[in-house]
């Protein structure tokens, strides 16, 4: 029975290794264009052996990076977001579909037209899931807010 605790701990401190340094990290920034224009671009570091997959991932596959913005009549988004990085697309027999997938650094950029000349936040989520060779962390939901001048 200790051995089976013992399996049991070394288990669960292993799973606690791997959440406590995540290995990724987002950072979000504002980029202004001209003709009251921003780009948002979020932005995933990916530590080596870990991809993240593209938000035109197919059907049938694993879950696409997605991206969630908060309503706001002070701005508009010119379409979906762009994404900037090396992918690799590769036939997953498990999926039995071609996955899109980056490493690396990938940047996802969205425009933004803002409307007016009130100051304004905009706020969201991108919703993704970084896998490695071996394993998967849960799909996990990252929340930005960026202020725009």
């Amino acid at each position: 029975m200790k051995r089976q605790y013992l399996i049991f701990f070394s288990f669960m401190m292993g799973i606690s290794a791997v959440y406590a340094q995540k290995p990724y990290e987002w950072t979000f920034s504002a980029k202004k264009m001209p003709d009251k224009k921003f780009e948002v671009h979020c932005m995933i570091d990916l530590k080596p052996h870990w991809h993240v997959y593209s938000q035109f991932t197919p059907e049938g596959g694993p879950l696409p990076t997605k991206f969630e913005f908060v309503k706001n009549p002070l701005y508009s988004l010119s379409g979906p977001a762009k994404e900037n990085g090396k992918m690799i697309t590769r036939h997953e027999t498990v999926f039995d579909v071609d996955v899109k997938y980056f490493d690396g650094k990938v940047d996802f950029v969205q425009v933004v037209k803002i409307k007016g000349t009130a100051k304004t936040n905009i706020n969201g989520s991108v919703t993704f899931m970084v896998c490695n060779d071996e394993q998967c962390l849960p799909p996990t939901t990252q929340k930005f807010s960026l202020a725009f001048n």
